[in-house]
């Protein structure tokens, strides 16, 4: 398995390729399934859900790619309170349709038990193709390394065995377990940052005592949500 590939941050233009595999790949699972029981019109509700919180991210916290484009992840500084989207009601309500409350339930059912100390949330994990690929554990590895960076704890929400397992191997335990309805429980997971000193950094955009650098970004091309 290689973990060597390099990350780089997404930007703006990014967002529609991310919202196209996000709706791809989650579209025949289990939670997307119970989010839009409608199999015809569950491609165009997950992807305009999928923008929502991306655009969002990209003002609050940070993406990252793989140097190929073949996987990303998506993350949220909380380090303070974070507004919801802008219009988040009437654009939820707009996209979801006679499905809204399913999203409504999910998001309140995470919300609820998210952390209350200052974190960063991996929101989305996108890696496309067959698990044993690589791509997860490649885009996890590179942007966690970044993370790190930032001496905060992070913090992710899974809702598989596979993903549970990745993000063990990568230094995550498990902190709760998240009931959504009577058939989907997500498993939340938390990782210390080795710089962290037990106190937030004032700004979380900039590390606190590390010298990496990521490479510039590069155009991608393909995207999915493992």
């Amino acid at each position: 398995m290689n973990v060597s590939m390099p990350v780089v941050r997404a930007r703006w233009r990014d967002i529609g390729r991310i919202a196209d595999l996000v709706t791809e790949a989650l579209s025949p699972t289990a939670l997307g399934a119970w989010l839009v029981p409608d199999e015809r019109r569950r491609p165009t509700i997950l992807a305009a859900v999928a923008r929502i919180w991306t655009e969002h991210a990209l003002l609050f916290g940070d993406a990252f790619l793989l140097s190929d484009g073949t996987a990303a992840t998506v993350w949220f500084h909380r380090y303070r309170p974070i507004p919801p989207p802008a219009r988040y009601a009437d654009r939820l309500a707009d996209a979801c349709g006679q499905h809204l409350d399913r999203f409504l339930q999910f998001d309140q059912a995470l919300a609820a038990r998210r952390p209350t100390e200052a974190h960063n949330h991996l929101a989305l994990l996108a890696a496309p193709g067959p698990a044993g690929s690589g791509h997860a554990a490649a885009v996890l590895a590179g942007a966690q390394q970044w993370m790190d960076t930032l001496s905060l704890p992070t913090y992710a929400e899974a809702f598989t065995d596979a993903d549970r397992e990745l993000f063990r191997r990568h230094g995550y335990t498990h902190r709760d377990t998240v009931p959504v309805d009577g058939h989907t429980t997500a498993h939340s997971m938390w990782r210390v940052s080795p710089f962290w000193t037990g106190r937030s950094s004032r700004n979380a955009r900039s590390p606190v005592r590390s010298r990496h650098v990521l490479p510039c970004n590069n155009p991608s091309t393909r995207w999915a949500l493992r």
